[in-house]
């Protein structure tokens, strides 16, 4: 099965196209996509990644994108997958246009290719969602979750909780290299307020318009770059009074540039890479 190896800044994401995308989703037991996400995903018997991603026809936009972590969980939709998707899209010749349209679980997702060679790609992530019903989380449906108390670990935290199309608690620090994520991560994670499991952020404002961020991410762990954290950061910042509507996030894995400017669509710039192409020889379509 030829695959392609993308990352965005160090989140990092195999990709099966064309026909052996659609015959790999209708793979059937005991070797079902969650488990070939699993295996393939694998740092040790796999090719290694946080997520594979099956690019499939779609009847609204240019492409379908369905991304499973690398735990065999699927995820609503991905940002940093989205820039590599983009440029998936027309390096291999797909289109001409610097726009690129994604069809996710989440919704429509517009892209727009800034600079090809250097990988530069535009993001309209659209609106985020801050009601707990579309979270989701627990207590009352239309209310926020700003700046409310949570205990996991043993610890007492302040969260603040916003949807990017999946689920996000932002948790700001005086000092993100205390933070033993490892640890804290996965029991919030699976904190009862989030019935769906949530991604987790730790973040340091450095300044109005940068912050420091680490991330947690749902189904995968700790990983280098988290594009819908990093934009669920900006917007977490924004209601908190911490930052000016336009930041720099500063990723394990490089910097992002989020605008929130007028509280309504969210944009996100970063860089997508080809890593490399292969084969892998477990599968056999």
């Amino acid at each position: 099965m030829k695959f392609y190896k993308y990352t965005g800044l160090g989140n990092d994401f195999v990709f099966v196209d064309g026909k052996e995308a659609q015959q790999l989703l209708s793979a059937k037991e005991p070797l079902n996509i969650a488990e070939v996400a699993r295996r393939i995903c694998h740092r040790r018997f796999g090719v290694g990644a946080d997520g594979l991603v099956l690019l499939l026809p779609s009847e609204k936009a240019d492409v379908q994108m369905r991304i499973w972590n690398a735990d065999g969980s699927e995820a609503e939709m991905c940002g940093n997958a989205s820039r590599c998707v983009a440029l998936h899209w027309k390096t291999q010749g797909f289109t001409n246009q610097p726009q690129v349209v994604l069809d996710t679980l989440a919704g429509l997702i517009y892209t727009e290719m800034i600079d090809a060679t250097a990988g530069l790609v535009r993001v309209n992530m659209g609106c985020p969602r801050l009601k707990r019903a579309q979270i989701p989380m627990t207590g009352a449906p239309e209310d926020a979750a700003v700046a409310f108390a949570l205990e996991a670990a043993g610890q007492k935290f302040t969260g603040t909780a916003v949807s990017m199309g999946n689920p996000h608690v932002v948790i700001f620090v005086e000092d993100i290299s205390q933070v033993p994520l490892e640890v804290w991560g996965p029991q919030l994670e699976k904190h009862p307020f989030f019935p769906q499991k949530t991604n987790v952020e730790f973040v340091q404002v450095l300044d109005a318009h940068t912050v420091r961020m680490r991330v947690w991410e749902r189904g995968a762990g700790v990983t280098m770059a988290c594009g819908t954290g990093a934009c669920a950061t900006a917007v977490a910042a924004v209601l908190n009074k911490k930052t000016e509507p336009e930041v720099t996030v500063k990723l394990d894995g490089g910097n992002l540039q989020i605008a929130w400017p007028k509280r309504e669509q969210i944009f996100m710039t970063g860089p997508a890479r080809l890593v490399y192409t292969g084969e892998w020889p477990e599968m056999k379509l």
